[in-house]
């Protein structure tokens, strides 16, 4: 396999030239650059990315760290990031929460894992984290983005959304059904994305005239096995109820398979609607209604920031981000 010293010698330039035609930074005359370029075509030069590590001065690497690798929701993003990356040459390390301590100490040292592998920058998905855990990065701060949470220190390097108005919405697509017996199956009580749908959803009842004290409520962790058991505690519990709403489609996935089992017709009898409009949605039975969360907009845009950032790149960066609802088969109006 050629090296770049080869690609020097066969070019009759220095080794520095070489690379400097290679890295793409400083400069050189046009007939250099020609005969350097002719060389790399005649060798067939690739350089390996160790290589173009030295080149750079940079290890072309990307970190993300994610708290858990389990269920539908990371996976599509994970893909989304990898695939930008490779596509501009670059590549990506993962890190995500193992360990005894709790959410904040895994992000934490997940986040030391990433930065001690050499990453150029960091994407982050962590609302367990602190303003000041990020003061502790020093400089490296600049070079951490943060996907799905607001931090007061670093603003800019922020790519959320309005979940409060998600909630909002969640409440107004089953009110629009004629629904008024609704119970919530709420994702962790202590995330703030959770806490801010859950507050918007139940400030529209509150609009539309529900003692919102009354909703029957349970915290099913976000995940599949957490919905289908609040479902089946809601089932079991007498509370009258014609819809639910699931914070995340995870959940509402338990829901409905719950339901299922215990022959209770979705959306004949029951109404579901899930939260995030992930990739699963499309794919239950009956079709999730789900409110639309622009993942993939909004992870993209991030990455654009942070490679700009690292790589003095020029890509195109949006901050709006608008929620919508993705209407399918599992909401229905009230029957009778």
């Amino acid at each position: 396999m050629a090296t770049i010293k080869d690609v020097a010698r066969l070019a009759g330039v220095g080794l520095g030239t070489a690379s400097r035609v290679v890295s793409g930074k400083g400069s050189v005359s046009k007939a250099t650059l020609e005969k350097v370029r002719k060389a790399i075509e005649e060798l067939d030069f690739r350089p390996s990315h160790a290589a173009r590590s030295l080149l750079s001065g940079t290890s072309q690497m990307i970190g993300v760290y994610i708290p858990y690798l389990s269920g539908t929701f990371y996976t599509p993003i994970l893909q989304t990031v990898y695939t930008a990356l490779r596509a501009a040459g670059l590549n990506m390390v993962v890190a995500f929460g193992v360990g005894e301590g709790d959410a904040r100490q895994q992000a934490i040292e997940g986040i030391g894992f990433l930065t001690e592998r050499g990453c150029d920058g960091l994407i982050v998905m962590s609302n367990a984290l602190q303003d000041e855990d990020f003061d502790s990065l020093g400089p490296f701060q600049s070079r951490v983005v943060v996907i799905n949470h607001p931090f007061a220190s670093i603003p800019e390097q922020c790519f959320t959304v309005d979940h409060v108005e998600g909630g909002r919405l969640a409440a107004r697509t089953l009110l629009e059904h004629g629904h008024r017996q609704i119970a919530v199956i709420a994702g962790r009580a202590a995330a703030p994305d959770n806490q801010q749908r859950i507050a918007g959803f139940m400030e529209e009842l509150a609009k539309a005239g529900i003692d919102t004290s009354k909703v029957w409520m349970a915290d099913g962790d976000f995940a599949p096995e957490g919905g289908w058991s609040c479902a089946e505690k809601l089932h079991k519990s007498g509370t009258p109820f014609t819809a639910v709403f699931c914070a995340n489609d995870e959940m509402a996935v338990g829901a409905l398979s719950y339901f299922q089992q215990a022959g209770v017709a979705v959306p004949q009898q029951v109404s579901v609607l899930g939260y995030d409009d992930t990739h699963s949605a499309d794919f239950t039975a009956p079709r999730l209604t789900s409110v639309h969360v622009p993942w993939t907009e909004m992870t993209l845009n991030g990455l654009n920031f942070l490679l700009n950032r690292c790589y003095e790149m020029t890509r195109p960066v949006e901050r709006n981000h608008a929620i919508t609802v993705t209407q399918r088969a599992s909401v229905a109006r009230v029957s009778g």
